[in-house]
């Protein structure tokens, strides 16, 4: 399936049961907030030893809060008319030269600081 599908299919989902009404820019953000809170439950108090077989263990319990996040994304980028993956290409290359390889690699630094 590819992005555009996945769009196309939660959004007749959405469509179906009349829920458009609910999903203004607002509420969308705000659900896509909650959706990644669930998201980091998983991870809360977790050592990396406790994280990485926790992932092993709920593997598709996180998977399918990173789906909730998604869905949020595509939902609101439909609603709003913006084009995710020329978005993400332009921010790649905005990200790319405030973060060049030979400043920030190995580093966690900010870009104003390197």
């Amino acid at each position: 399936m590819t992005l555009e599908e996945l769009s196309e299919r939660i959004i007749a989902y959405r469509d179906a049961r009349e829920w458009k009404q609910f999903h203004n820019p607002k509420d969308m953000a705000i659900s896509m907030t909650l959706e990644a809170a669930e998201l980091l439950e998983h991870f809360q108090w977790k050592n990396e030893e406790e994280m990485e077989e926790h992932v092993k263990k709920y593997k598709m319990e996180v998977g399918e809060e990173l789906a909730d996040v998604l869905h949020c994304i595509l939902i609101m980028c439909h609603d709003l008319d913006i084009d995710i993956l020329r978005a993400s290409e332009k921010k790649m290359k905005k990200n790319e030269l405030k973060y060049p390889v030979e400043k920030s690699k190995g580093k966690h630094t900010k870009y104003t600081n390197l």
